[in-house]
């Protein structure tokens, strides 16, 4: 029955009075040994406070600004490797990943300044001089939305 539950014996204990004299046990020092910063009243310190010695938040480099948490990193396709590698023609994201200019599945920016073949790529995106030069070259670029 609920009424005769009781704890186990010799489970509990009753607690130790300190500071009430020598003849009941913790007397004196009360358990706070001698001398020292915990020895004394009031010794509650300030969230943080580590004796002195600089606090962890003043340690700390100081942080500027932040990551913008939608960044998006594209992989860059210079107008040189292109000229360098692949023959006037039309190019898409497939036959440059076929060509080896481009390895990962991350969105792809055209950028340059110096190309004079002709090519006619589709890029997720290019930079105003890539698009010009490719354009003086007589190609085009094709920009199309990137889909993760």
């Amino acid at each position: 029955m609920l009424h005769t539950l009781a704890p186990a014996p010799g489970s509990t204990q009753r607690r130790k009075r300190v500071a009430r004299g020598n003849s009941a046990g913790g007397g004196t020092t009360a358990g706070r040994g001698t001398k020292g910063q915990h020895s004394r009243a009031g010794k509650g310190r300030r969230l943080g406070f580590e004796g002195g010695q600089v606090p962890l938040i003043r340690r700390q480099p100081k942080l500027h600004g932040f990551t913008y948490p939608f960044r998006v990193e594209h992989e860059v396709l210079t107008l040189t490797s292109l000229e360098k590698r692949l023959e006037p023609g039309t190019y898409d994201l497939a036959a440059l990943k076929a060509a080896k200019l481009i390895h990962s599945n991350r969105p792809v920016k055209l950028l340059g300044n110096n190309v004079k073949k002709k090519f006619e790529l589709t890029v997720h995106a290019a930079s105003a001089a890539a698009k010009e030069q490719v354009k003086k070259a007589g190609g085009s670029v094709h920009i199309v939305p990137f889909r993760s």
